[in-house]
Order: C-alpha cells, then sequence, then structure tokens
C-alpha cells in the first residue's frame, strides 16, 4: 500500500487498517507517545504516524532516527490537529533499516548549493520531491502529447559521426588508448574505424524517419562540450526534437504552442501541490505564471521587428542590439515584457544560424524560429528545414562542411523531398520553467557541468575526451 493510494481513496481507508513501508523525515518524541512524519515517496505530502507507549517495543521506537526505513501496520483516523485531515494511529513500527545520526538531510532548511553536494541524498527534501516530481510528470506529459497525435517516437543513435550543428562542441569518443598515441590519430584503427562523437542532437537521424513517418520526435540525453557555468548550461542534457514532413514555419508554430500550453495543463492538473509548494518556497507568482500562459496568445515577429523595439527602447543596453547578431539575454527579458507574454522571433539572420534551415527569398535571412517566454527566456528553437538540394549543399559549403560525411542526409533532398520542419526544446529548460527553479544544476538528477562529474559509474571500455 503507497502513500498516494491513501491519499486518492480516503473515504475508502479511513477507520480501516493500513501497512506502509517508507522512511522517517521527522521524529517528534514525548515522555509517553511521539509523533513520525512519514513518506514512501509515492505523494508529496507526508503521513503523520502516531505511537504511544502502549506498544511493547515504544523504547526502541523513540531511539529510530530521521532518516530510516520502517514498517508500519495501523490504522487511518481523522486528525484532531489542523493542517492535516489524517494520521495513522500505529499498532506496530517496525525498524528495517536503521539510519546513524549523522544523517546529513535533517529537517531544516538547507542550501541548495549543499544539496548538490548530496546529490544521492537531495530527492528525499521537499523541495526535490517537487521537481524530480514534476519532471516525470512533464516526461509523460510530452509522451501523451506526440502520442495522441500519432507521431512517431524514435530512438536516434547516442553515438554518431554526424557532427549536426557543425560547431565542433561534441564529445569524441575513442577505444584507442590514448597514452600511447604520439602525432596523429589513425581513426581507422578505432573500433567504428573513423571518428565518432556523442550525440548533440537527434535531428539529422530524426529527419530521415519523418521522411518515412510523416511526424516523429525524438526524446533522450544529448551533450555538448561547451564549456559554460551559467545556470543555464550542462555538458548532459535531455531534449525533445520533433521533425513534421509536410509543415511549414507558420504550421511549426502552431505546433510548439500547442505542445507547450498542453504541457503546463497537463502539470498544473497532475501536479497540484508540488506547483503549490514551489509558489510558496521557490517562486512566488509560479502557479499564475503557468497559468497565464495558457491563455496567452503567443506573439509572432520578426528578428528584424524585434530589434526596432530594442533600439527605440529607453533602456541602456549592455550589449547593443543588431540586425546581424543574436539577441542578448537581457533583449529577451524586456521584449517579453514588451508583449507581456510569450514571443516567437522568427526569420533570422542566415550568418548566426545552422546551415540546414530553409534560405529565405530575400537571401539574408533563414526560416528559423526562437520561443521566448516570460522570466525564462529562449525555451525552444526550431526551423523550416532546407528542402532544396542546391541550395543546402551551398550552405554547407558555406560552413566548411564535408557534403560527403552526412551524403545519406544531403539525398533526402533527391528522394521525395518536400517542406519539412522541425524544433528542439531543451527538457531541464522546460522543467526551471515549470518549476521556478533557476539553476539546471537543480533540475536534473546528476547535473554534468564544466569540473563536475561527481557520483559517475564505473568506468567504461570507450574514452571519452572533449
Amino acid at each position: 500500500m503507497s502513500d498516494r493510494e491513501i491519499f486518492k481513496n480516503l473515504d475508502k481507508y479511513m477507520g480501516k487498517e493500513v501497512v506502509l513501508e517508507g522512511w522517517i523525515k521527522n521524529h517528534r518524541k514525548q515522555k509517553e507517545f511521539g509523533f513520525i512524519s512519514f513518506s514512501d515517496g509515492t505523494y508529496f505530502t507526508p503521513i503523520q504516524i502516531v505511537y504511544d507507549n502502549k506498544l511493547s517495543n515504544f523504547d526502541d521506537i523513540q531511539k529510530y532516527h530521521i532518516g530510516a526505513a520502517i514498517k508500519v501496520v495501523g490504522e487511518l483516523h481523522e486528525s484532531p490537529a489542523s493542517g492535516q485531515d489524517f494520521e495513522v494511529l500505529a499498532k506496530e513500527v517496525i525498524l528495517l533499516g536503521d539510519s546513524s545520526e549523522d544523517y546529513p538531510i535533517q529537517p531544516k532548511r538547507h542550501t541548495r548549493e549543499f544539496l548538490r553536494e548530496q546529490a544521492y541524498l537531495r530527492p528525499r527534501t521537499n523541495l526535490f520531491q517537487a521537481v524530480f516530481r514534476i519532471r516525470s510528470v512533464a516526461a509523460m506529459a510530452i509522451h501523451t502529447y506526440f502520442q495522441d497525435r500519432d507521431y512517431l517516437y524514435v530512438h536516434t543513435p547516442l553515438i554518431t559521426t554526424a557532427d549536426c550543428e557543425g560547431s565542433d562542441q561534441m564529445f569524441k569518443i575513442t577505444t584507442l588508448n590514448l597514452d600511447n598515441i604520439n602525432g596523429k590519430v589513425d581513426f581507422t584503427k578505432d573500433l567504428f574505424g573513423k571518428k565518432s562523437y556523442i550525440t548533440g542532437s537527434g535531428q539529422l537521424h530524426g529527419e530521415t524517419f519523418a521522411a518515412a513517418f510523416k511526424n516523429i520526435y525524438t526524446f533522450g540525453p544529448t551533450f555538448r562540450t561547451e564549456n559554460s557555468n551559467t545556470k543555464t548550461h550542462a555538458n548532459e542534457f535531455w531534449m525533445i526534437e520533433p521533425e513534421i514532413a509536410f509543415c511549414d514555419l507558420d504550421q511549426l508554430m502552431d505546433i510548439e504552442e500547442d505542445m507547450l500550453k498542453f504541457i503546463v495543463k497537463y502539470v498544473l492538473d497532475k501536479c497540484p501541490r508540488e506547483i503549490g509548494f514551489l509558489d510558496g518556497f521557490v517562486s512566488k507568482g509560479l502557479r499564475e505564471k503557468l497559468e497565464k500562459l495558457i491563455d496567452s496568445e503567443f506573439v509572432r515577429i520578426d528578428h528584424k521587428d524585434v530589434v526596432d523595439i530594442l533600439l527605440k527602447a529607453p533602456n541602456k543596453w549592455e550589449f547593443t542590439p543588431s540586425y546581424k547578431d543574436d539577441i542578448a539575454k537581457e533583449h529577451e527579458r524586456y521584449i517579453t515584457e514588451y508583449f507581456n507574454g510569450p514571443v516567437f522571433i522568427k526569420n533570422w539572420p542566415k550568418d548566426i544560424k545552422a546551415y540546414y534551415m530553409k534560405l529565405n527569398e530575400d537571401n539574408e535571412t533563414v526560416a528559423a524560429v526562437d520561443l521566448e517566454v516570460p522570466g525564462s527566456g529562449e525555451l525552444m528553437g526550431g526551423s523550416q528545414r532546407e528542402e532544396n538540394l542546391e541550395k543546402l549543399v551551398n550552405r554547407m559549403k558555406e560552413f566548411g562542411i564535408d557534403e560527403k560525411e552526412i551524403e545519406w542526409y544531403v539525398n533526402l533532398r533527391k528522394y521525395g523531398t518536400n517542406v519539412h520542419s522541425g524544433f528542439g526544446m531543451g527538457f531541464e529548460r522546460l522543467i526551471m520553467y515549470l518549476t521556478g527553479i533557476d539553476n539546471i544544476r537543480d533540475v536534473i538528477p546528476y547535473p554534468r557541468t564544466p569540473g563536475n562529474c561527481d557520483y559517475q559509474d564505473e568506468k567504461s571500455s570507450f574514452l571519452i575526451e572533449k
């Protein structure tokens, strides 16, 4: 029997015997009785266990430490105390696994920095119970959205020879003994016979499946070597990447907006207690922000027009807005405040975007789009893909990308090409938005950031280098 089952079926279990197995979150002891705050992790709100000196092992129970695993047999009754609807009057409290007195997660406020150092224990705190429950529910929301709309879920490879962005920010992998290598590496002697990487995106492989199944999505881990110590970057993160055939940029924005609203509503419906906790203790106004997004009409505006607005703004910018450059965080914040809601910025300068994006008729911009949301900045990035073979090859040459390296991708433009589009959304960025947590290190179980690879598994036979 789980905590969640009891909370969902209170009428059924009231006055009945229940059997629970879980952990002690807090333990208040008095001379003739005691109170245990109990949780098995299946529900956000803990259950209060009341025991008294009529139990044969009363003295032993009083010695049970916070963090200990216990089994409780008792009856569910309405609680006379305020702040809780019921409590369990214990008939038996059995120790399954004690916890030592130096257990780090005591019932007090801990800093997030401290909890990162205790990453294997921090899921037991209220904060991370809320965050990781929402992460789980949001993942289910994503699958539900796409599965209900007949998208195919594709498991694109984590090991690849294709650098999707051409940015040289992918981890190289090898089985060669790096200690015995002098001079140029002969990758023909490596396991795959050529230079290979851990993927930074599933897009290119995803496009091949969209050319067969029409609508597909990937959802899995991706990796980048970017040496960035900001609150929003990590070297290992999860990505959602749909690819849609017969879809132009306007249709793509329709899908992005519809998907995000679906996920937000799904989380609000499934995690009201977790959202309430985060609203009260982490990010005031969180629930209102999320509810407002569901009712918002997302603005659609060209990059050029955004720069016009920024240049006319009274603000003194740290980074001067430019028609040829990306927009900075301060610009993202201003533009969402200016429109008082989410904003699609589209038709970006071609020189700052990837080679596979559709070249517009002006020959200066590409049919790319970024979604900016209030309080978080960029949440999604996508584009209409270049379906014209000649234009794609020319763009690859401009970027110095060898056509032969991804000939299979180029060939898609020869075999039944069509207007098609796709986007990517960083899952951790989404969770930050849903929870109000401002650091990516606190929304992923074991963050991988520059200088940090704690709690790792045993070494594999692959050596991974930047």
